[in-house]
């Protein structure tokens, strides 16, 4: 298996060579089928279901006969609630239900190597050896990003223990902080680019069996540029 690097840069921006990746999380061929599925799954997760129409039996009124059955040259009805009239109930509408779909773990596993493999293929993962900030300023992480080429949506990779960079880039439009264990496909597709520290990417792989639920880091507005296309 070819060996898999990432470039290497310190807290300042300033290029530290190379650093060799874990071939088997960022060097498999991406299995797209299984990549879609677990992608999907996540997406339906994080829908509300909380869409509701009422149908006839739920319609205030209707409970007397509009007109009798016949003799006046109309349509036969036996109440002003039912789906063909104006004010009536919904036939076959939406009812509140949970979209979560069951993925099996093996094919987390495997679609988040296949993201991360795709992402280290089109050379759009970094590594940032040491971030040692003495207090959160937006200013350097801002800088940060800019040194290394990282434009666009980044998904920043951070360990709990790292607070003063998570405060310097939260505030960031376009920046997504996320633990080693919990990214998820669909942030990795979502970014332009990933960006690790050097004690976190080599966490990857080993805690990544995330559970699919409607807490996973979805934004609206990215979801309906999915559907409609990107703008």
């Amino acid at each position: 298996m070819p060996e898999i690097k990432a470039p290497l840069f310190g807290s300042d921006g300033k290029s530290k060579g190379d650093i060799s990746l874990d071939a088997e999380i960022f060097g498999i061929e991406p299995n797209l089928p299984v990549l879609h599925q677990v992608v999907t799954a996540q997406l339906a997760a994080a829908r509300r279901g909380t869409a509701s129409t009422k149908t006839r039996g739920e319609v205030r009124g209707g409970g007397r006969k509009p007109w009798r059955q016949k003799g006046l040259g109309r349509a036969r009805h036996g109440s002003i609630r039912s789906p063909q009239w104006v004010g009536g109930g919904v036939a076959h509408g939406p009812k509140p239900r949970d979209y979560t779909q069951r993925t099996p773990k093996k094919m987390k596993r495997l679609a988040l190597r296949s993201a991360l493999s795709a992402r280290a293929s089109e050379a759009a993962v970094m590594v940032v050896d040491n971030i040692d900030w003495q207090a959160p300023k937006t200013k350097q992480a801002t800088a940060l990003l800019s040194a290394m080429g990282a434009s666009g949506k980044t998904l920043v990779v951070l360990n709990s223990i790292d607070g003063v960079a998570a405060r310097s880039f939260r505030n960031l439009p376009e920046v997504v902080l996320a633990e080693p264990g919990h990214i998820t496909p669909y942030d990795v597709l979502w970014s332009d680019q990933v960006v690790f520290t050097s004690h976190t990417v080599g966490s990857i792989g080993k805690s990544s069996g995330y559970e699919i639920s409607d807490e996973d880091f979805v934004k609206d507005s990215d979801v309906s540029k999915d559907e409609g296309g990107e703008s």
